[in-house]
């Protein structure tokens, strides 16, 4: 199962802040199991969306410099509600520094006019040819696909 937690980018300061929502379907499988008679977005879904939401901000700042951009750190990571299928969170992420190979992160997610989650976290950005030169190739493909991505969040 593949986890997009990012449906739009409705914000952006580049290197700054970035805003972008969620909706969420009663078709998303993961809700068949969390939970059958009370169907929620995971916890650590709604993290992943700060998360992932932080991550496009360090790749349009650092114009796609790395294929890998992922969680070094999450701290002060408060649930504060939940959120059901039919409803929709946006999440805002404010940059603290953008360096070349570690950012870190406050964030927020807000689901009608309530806030249901909050962290302070950190990503570690790199590439894979950084340890192989042998999976540059790799990188690259994964820096396109995320080119592509990124446009369609975008629009």
């Amino acid at each position: 199962m593949r986890f997009i937690l990012i449906d739009r980018i409705v914000e952006l300061d580049s290197g700054r802040r970035i805003k972008a929502v969620k909706s969420v379907s009663l078709a998303e499988e993961y809700l068949a199991d969390h939970f059958p008679t009370f169907p929620v977005l995971p916890g650590v879904l709604l993290l992943e969306g700060l998360i992932e939401s932080a991550s496009w901000l360090v790749r349009e700042a650092e114009s796609f410099a790395h294929s890998m951009v992922l969680l070094e750190q999450a701290r002060n990571v408060k649930y504060k509600s939940f959120l059901a299928p039919g409803g929709q969170i946006e999440y805002t992420v404010n940059a603290r520094t953008i360096e070349e190979n570690v950012s870190s992160f406050v964030g927020a997610g807000v689901s009608a006019g309530e806030q249901i989650v909050e962290a302070k976290f950190a990503l570690r950005h790199f590439n894979l040819a950084d340890k192989d030169s042998a999976m540059a190739a790799v990188d690259a493909q994964v820096i396109e696909n995320m080119k592509t991505r990124w446009a369609l969040l975008r629009n």
